[in-house]
């Protein structure tokens, strides 16, 4: 570690979950830290303490980020201030500069870019990332990451395990959303405990409330005994809800108020029961999108929204389908099978429209149909075997498709960097923040 005097960085935020992630972080690249909850307190700790930076929410209760930015720089202005907010806001940003803040990051928080901002802010010096941002993830036996995709999202579980903080994670149907889950709590201080699943969209509407919060007896018809829910299953552990875009508008009030107190009340209950569930959510709707148009609370994603993992769908990650082919031959007790070179070759190229699950089901109904120890072409389904469809541009890059060269580009610069922004972004010749932006446009 290069820090060379012990810098204090004020961590402002009116989530305690979301403090706790960014002072982990924060800690683990050398920095002291301290905690305000609203924009009040953050004027009085510039006041009262010797800060060296500010790590301050935009949208808070009370007085906003904004207003505090506004009467901190006039009393300390060399305290170095970086705005963190959910809802980039063009006006927003440029008035926030010019107040003085030093940079404007989009939640949910890239850690390595928070960190280097205060760094080169600070003027501190690192031979690499800091911390755990290095470290590859260990993965379970059972668990195929080949691709530097993949390596990039289990790098980023296992830096967000150790913490409480709630997890939302982003991805197509069949692309692994629960294995990342679960990879999570393993590694967190709660594996211990139990991981519960449940998916919002098998439940029925009418009884998806008692399912999350349980019931009383007598509470409904059928009602024969007291029923704990899933949030008490999970105290202790993890709980994963599964397809939460499917969670009924009118309910969500209630998760909300279940995030935020941490007590669940049952069905036809009259009291609230404490509960100690960490909550990882999943989905494969664009939740942005349903927010703005009315079809799911802002205010539950933004709860929801603390740490964002996006897995790639299979096509964008084409080194894991043959290690997940012969995973998923040895998992069926088929060891001596295997894929004829003509087969793995339209594995490859298949476009996987239903991801790992769609994979599992054709290995699996190959190795039933082949009559020897290599599976051919043949025993592979239609939907195999048919040409791709010309909409895939996923496999072979024509000659003036700038868009997926350059995409190829970044994506082989992160391997060959072990999954390092930093050292990606020299090897492209490239700002680290244009290839986070690059990285989100792919939806990575």
């Amino acid at each position: 570690m290069d820090v060379r005097k012990p810098l204090t960085i004020a961590v402002v935020d009116d989530d305690p979950e979301q403090r706790r992630l960014l002072r982990g972080a924060l800690e683990d690249a050398g920095y002291s830290v301290v905690e305000a909850a609203d924009g009040a307190q953050a004027v009085e700790l510039a006041r009262s303490r010797p800060l060296d930076a500010m790590a301050l929410d935009v949208r808070m209760p009370g007085l906003s980020g904004l207003e505090a930015l506004e009467r901190i720089k006039a009393e300390r202005a060399e305290i170095v201030v970086v705005l963190l907010t959910a809802y980039i806001d063009v006006r927003d940003a440029v008035s926030a500069i010019k107040t003085g803040a030093h940079d404007y990051l989009e939640k949910p928080i890239d850690l390595d870019e928070l960190v280097i901002a205060f760094d080169e802010a600070l003027g501190v010096a690192r031979a690499g990332l800091p911390g755990a941002a290095d470290a590859e993830a260990p993965l379970p036996k059972d668990v195929v990451a080949e691709s530097a995709e993949m390596r990039a999202v289990f790098r980023e579980a296992l830096r967000v395990a150790p913490t409480d903080a709630t997890v939302l994670i982003f991805g197509e149907s069949g692309v692994g959303k629960e294995v990342v889950a679960r990879h999570i709590h393993q590694n967190s201080r709660r594996a211990g405990g139990r991981f519960v699943a449940v998916n919002c969209a098998a439940l029925p509407e009418n009884l998806i409330e008692s399912e999350l919060f349980g019931h009383e007896k007598g509470a409904f018809t059928g009602a024969v005994s007291l029923t704990k829910g899933r949030f008490e299953e999970a105290d202790g552990g993890t709980l994963l809800l599964d397809e939460i875009g499917e969670m009924p508008l009118a309910l969500q009030p209630k998760l909300l108020r279940v995030l935020e107190e941490r007590r669940v009340r049952r069905v036809g209950g009259g009291r609230d029961v404490p509960v100690d569930a960490r909550v990882i959510a999943a989905t494969n709707r664009p939740l942005e999108d349903d927010a703005r148009e009315g079809r799911f609370r802002e205010d539950l994603l933004y709860r929801l929204n603390v740490f964002a993992l996006r897995i790639p769908p299979l096509r964008r990650r084409r080194e894991d389908i043959l290690p997940l082919a012969d995973q998923f031959l040895v998992q069926q007790g088929l060891r001596e099978k295997r894929f004829s070179p003509a087969a793995q070759r339209l594995l490859v190229e298949h476009a996987w429209p239903g991801n790992v699950r769609e994979l599992r089901n054709a290995v699996v109904r190959s190795a039933i149909l082949s009559r020897g120890s290599l599976i051919l072409p043949d025993d592979l389904p239609e939907s195999v075997r048919s040409p791709r469809a010309p909409s895939d541009r996923s496999a072979n890059v024509l000659v003036g498709d700038m868009e997926e060269i350059q995409k190829r580009a970044i994506l082989h610069a992160l391997q060959e960097s072990n999954g390092n922004k930093t050292q990606a972004a020299k090897r492209l010749g490239i700002s680290r923040r244009n290839l986070i932006y690059k990285l989100r446009s792919y939806g990575m």
